[in-house]
């Protein structure tokens, strides 16, 4: 290991020394309450630095969740899983309206623009583990849970599975991101999709229809 790398990291853990300590001293009632700034948050349920207002990551669930599939996984399963959460990251980080789910064993993201009827995009990524898992384009629709209700003033809505495309090799993030920039800019596209017939192309993509929930 490098040395810059070697006293980067002793440094870090002597500062993460120091703040547990006094958060330690805090919790306790022994604080002087002149000790260090506390920079880093934790929480029994949450060991994890939080930023802004805070992620849920890494819960007890999440780690009971991920220590199961790690029991099960092969040799090869971390790299593939690692390879496809990384596709979702990276694509993420270029989709700042895109709702994502990234600490469940089965990854997704949700895109759902404000002017698409109703009609949402969900991109599944296959859960770690599984052999035959293929990643996944869904197009769906929310329906309203009250049938006098019409969608838009509803008070609650289920989403519903209208096509999907299961994709035969793992996608690019490029893909990936060229299929949630289109719906940005033009939200009517995903309704236009959720006509397509099985077996082929959605409008402008590589992607074909696999399957369809009304058939």
């Amino acid at each position: 290991m490098p040395d810059t790398v070697s006293r980067a990291i002793r440094s870090e853990l002597k500062s993460e020394q120091r703040e547990l300590c006094a958060a330690l001293d805090e919790f306790s009632g022994t604080s002087s309450g002149d000790g260090p700034e506390i920079e880093h948050h934790w929480e029994f349920d949450h060991p994890f630095m939080k930023y802004d207002d805070g992620i849920n990551t890494l819960s007890d669930e999440t780690r009971s969740q991920l220590d199961l599939h790690d029991e099960q996984f092969t040799s090869v399963d971390p790299e593939r899983a690692v390879s496809n959460l990384r596709v979702l990251v990276t694509t993420h980080s270029r989709s700042g309206e895109t709702w994502a789910s990234l600490d469940d064993p089965r990854c997704d993201l949700l895109a759902e623009p404000y002017d698409s009827d109703g009609f949402y995009l969900a991109v599944h990524a296959p859960e770690p583990g599984d052999v035959d898992g293929l990643s996944e384009i869904e197009i769906g629709r929310w329906e309203a849970d009250n049938p006098d209700e019409a969608y838009g003033k509803h008070t609650s809505a289920t989403g519903s599975p209208v096509v999907a495309c299961v994709l035969p090799a793992a996608p690019e993030a490029d893909a990936i991101t060229h299929l949630l920039k289109s719906v940005d800019e033009e939200p009517i596209l995903i309704a236009q999709w959720a006509e397509t017939p099985v077996e082929t192309a959605l409008v402008g993509t590589t992607m074909v229809v696999t399957k369809r929930y009304d058939s």
